[in-house]
């Protein structure tokens, strides 16, 4: 089978969300290593995890390797280019979905082992810390805005040319940096499909009692995103970055 762009986003997504859920499950499930590990290891894991599901996006395929359909959204809203669209999204939501199947599989034994339905659904899916429907909105919109600004100072040509291998590190570092400081509100999801496939796999995996997806808060994590990406993407288009 042959690289392409959509396999790259795909599978760097699925990575993405195995090591960044797989990090969120080993420190909130019962019984593991990791229990109760706090949220720098969290944040720490989420950052790794990105670092790392760039370079497998690039590998297979998929020079961008967004794994993100906010910054799709923006870099489509700042080239008026909205040709990686239909060939971006979709891979990037079947990859966090099979990334979610696969966090559960690695903690089979735990989810029996772990009683708070809430515990098991945060493996999977985003929540506030205080449930109110516009700040929790602003804080996802806010937060996309800072990584798609950060995306664009990161390969602005007023920087010069970064040296090859670099750029996905800094891409970890500057999600780090939003889940230590704008990731305590909601979890920062940041991403319509770190959010969406894998809720969607929550509702249909057969975890012991697991309880609800929490549909009624799943379309924050989706447009918030969305709103922070296409703003970012005006933003870089008009300033030129």
């Amino acid at each position: 089978m042959q690289t392409s762009p959509f396999l790259g986003e795909l599978i760097g997504t699925t990575v993405l969300l195995l090591l960044g859920n797989g990090v969120v499950a080993n420190v909130v499930l019962k019984q593991t290593k990791g229990e109760a590990a706090g949220w720098m290891v969290i944040t720490t894991g989420w950052a790794f995890a990105v670092t790392i599901a760039v370079f497998v996006a690039k590998a297979f395929g998929s020079v961008d390797a967004h794994l993100n359909p906010a910054v799709t959204v923006a870099f489509a809203v700042a080239t008026n280019d909205y040709n990686t669209i239909p060939t971006y999204i979709p891979a990037q939501l079947i990859g966090a979905f099979l990334g979610a199947v696969l966090v559960w599989l690695q903690y089979a034994p735990h989810w029996a082992a772990t009683p708070a339905p809430g515990d098991k659904l945060a493996c999977f899916a985003t929540g506030p810390a205080i449930r109110n429907t516009g700040a929790n909105l602003l804080s996802e919109s806010l937060a996309t805005l800072v990584l798609i600004l950060g995306l664009a100072g990161i390969s602005s040509k007023n920087l010069g040319t970064l040296a090859i291998g670099v750029g996905p590190y800094l891409v970890g570092v500057l999600v780090w940096s939003i889940g230590l400081s704008l990731g305590g509100t909601t979890g920062y999801a940041i991403n319509p499909v770190r959010d969406l496939g894998p809720r969607i796999a929550h509702a249909i995996l057969p975890i012991p009692g697991k309880g609800s997806s929490d549909w009624s808060y799943g379309w924050i994590p989706i447009v918030g995103p969305l709103i922070g990406g296409a703003l970012g993407g005006v933003l870089i288009r008009w300033f030129a970055l």
